[in-house]
């Protein structure tokens, strides 16, 4: 279950959590036509921190427009929001979950003069593949569902009807005891997990697939930035699925799951069957980086300026 916060953004104002209500009849609940992303707000030594506000903004107004429903408000008026929710919940360390959608009004599938609607919530919410996956890694599973292809939906857009093909294979893997989810695209090439990017080390070399068949994820840029800074070569090519069975090291990135190392997938562990050093090496310099503990990347990081209680 949630853990419910005080308030939520709702188009202009700030309602109560429980009052954060749509009808029914809402557009959006029928077809799907949403957009939306994941945020993390982090505690670090010099107050919360949210990661990448910016790019993530940024691509949840592109990913509207790109869906041709625009959202009248600006960029800073959304990151202005959105730093005011985590504020008035009074949150230290929160996952944060904007999305604009199509309100109510006519039905159909043709429905260009409904309102498109924005609200913007916030909680605490801990890792997504568990605290122990973090440390330990987790077992993933090749899914027999494949990831839509970019001549199926508009793939750059992160809209809320791709995930029901996410769903699909979430569900089937965890019901046969596995953490995640693997899918491959079309052409039986490796694409991504449910709603994370992954990536694979291989005789000192970070491998992760190109963007023609994935998310362009901003933790995804965020961990190619950085190991290139490291001196770590950086490569975006097609994998196969023995390209995972063979690797070294192996994770998964994403706002949800952050960077989570995979031990073992199809039944086959991956390098030792422990987390690789590279992986822990990146791993804890994106915690750092998120957290404000190191000077690097500051342009990463907007701070909440906590609301004053009289």
């Amino acid at each position: 279950m949630l853990k419910e916060s005080r308030w939520i953004w709702m188009d202009d104002r700030m309602v109560p959590w429980q009052d954060a209500n749509v009808h029914v009849l809402t557009h959006s609940l029928h077809y799907g036509m949403a957009v939306f992303e994941g945020v993390r707000a982090y505690k670090g030594r010099e107050g919360t921190h949210i990661f990448r506000l910016e790019e993530h903004t940024e691509r949840l107004l592109n990913s509207a427009r790109v869906m041709q429903m625009a959202s009248a408000l600006s960029l800073k008026e959304v990151m202005d929001a959105t730093c005011r929710v985590v504020a008035e919940n009074g949150l230290e360390s929160c996952y944060i979950r904007p999305i604009i959608f199509i309100g109510y009004g006519d039905m159909g599938i043709y429905a260009r003069k409904n309102p498109v609607r924005l609200s913007i919530a916030a909680w605490e919410w801990g890792t997504y593949l568990g605290e122990e996956g973090l440390s330990r890694g987790i077992r993933a599973k090749v899914s027999s569902y494949t990831r839509f292809g970019v001549n199926n939906f508009l793939a750059r857009a992160k809209v809320s009807a791709h995930y029901v093909n996410s769903q699909l294979a979430k569900w089937e893997v965890k019901g046969a005891g596995y953490d995640e989810a693997i899918l491959l695209d079309s052409d039986g090439m490796v694409a991504e997990g449910p709603g994370e990017n992954i990536f694979i080390v291989k005789k000192g070399v970070l491998k992760t697939p190109p963007l023609r068949s994935v998310l362009d994820g901003i933790t995804r840029h965020s961990v190619m930035t950085l190991a290139r800074e490291e001196g770590i070569p950086v490569v975006e090519e097609a994998l196969t699925r023995d390209d995972l069975y063979l690797a070294d090291e192996a994770f998964f990135t994403g706002t949800a799951a952050e960077l989570t190392p995979i031990r073992e997938i199809d039944d086959r562990p991956i390098g030792s069957g422990k987390p690789g050093s590279l992986t822990q090496r990146l791993q804890s310099l994106f915690f750092d980086i998120a957290r404000g503990n190191t000077p690097r990347h500051p342009e990463w990081r907007t701070t909440v300026i906590p609301k004053l209680v009289p």
